[in-house]
């Protein structure tokens, strides 16, 4: 894991300890959703099989909205006065999304593994948003609840691609 970095001074008035617990939050959610954007770009760029056009082009919707996501964590982690990490050598080592296989094609496989890590980035969205919230972070807790529903709503798309008896 990367070195914390010195806070830089900031006339951002949210209190000392809040910002210092919404930092680790988000720097988190900022490497997991990194992680969850190469993982859909892996699946973007191998998917195959009959419904490929249609997983190709979703595949990409999503990544292109975590890029602009996982950038607002980054820039919120800034504004607080941390340093946004996101280089590959922290990825490796700090992501909590079981590693995404090289060796997938199959679209229903990709829409499956996907799936279970949208959910889990959805799952640390939701606990990130308590976490801030309580330590009196509403701006960070606002901002993790959109990034909340996006998620859900890329989960929810995944899933229904999927039988129903494989949902849960």
């Amino acid at each position: 894991m990367a070195k914390a970095a010195k806070p830089q001074p900031t006339r951002n008035d949210v209190p000392g300890n809040a910002k210092q617990v919404s930092i680790g939050v988000l720097q988190a959610c900022l490497v997991d959703g990194i992680d969850l954007y190469n993982s859909t770009r892996q699946a973007h760029w191998n998917v195959k099989g009959p419904h490929f056009g249609e997983l190709h082009k979703l595949f990409e919707e999503f990544y292109n909205a975590l890029h602009v996501d996982t950038d607002d964590l980054a820039e919120r982690i800034v504004q607080l006065g941390g340093t946004a990490v996101g280089v590959t050598q922290n990825l490796a080592s700090s992501t909590r999304l079981p590693p995404y296989p090289t060796d997938v094609y199959a679209g229903m496989e990709h829409v499956k593994l996907l799936a279970d890590r949208y959910a889990m980035v959805a799952k640390a969205l939701r606990e990130g948003i308590d976490t801030t919230d309580e330590a009196g972070d509403a701006d960070t807790a606002d901002l993790l609840t959109e990034k909340s529903r996006a998620t859900d709503k890329m989960l929810w798309m995944l899933e229904a691609h999927l039988p129903p008896d494989t949902v849960a």
